[in-house]
């Protein structure tokens, strides 16, 4: 595994640490660009009123009856 990746970095023109640098900085990104989405759309969910107050009054055999 550290062959093929000192091969990539070879390719890409970079050293191993720099790829290495590049790959975590792409992943610290991405997770905490999850992190505000999610963060986001939460604070959207709780704007609405979902008349659920948290907690469930069905059972799943309630909502498939016919």
């Amino acid at each position: 595994m550290l062959r093929r990746a000192k091969h990539i970095a070879i390719e890409r023109g970079i050293s191993l640490s720099g790829l290495l640098t590049q790959l975590v900085e792409d992943l610290t990104r991405r997770e905490d660009e999850y992190r505000k989405a999610k963060e986001c759309h939460l604070a959207m969910l709780d704007e609405f009123d979902l008349a659920t107050m948290g907690n469930i009054t069905w059972t799943r055999s309630d909502l498939y009856e016919r």
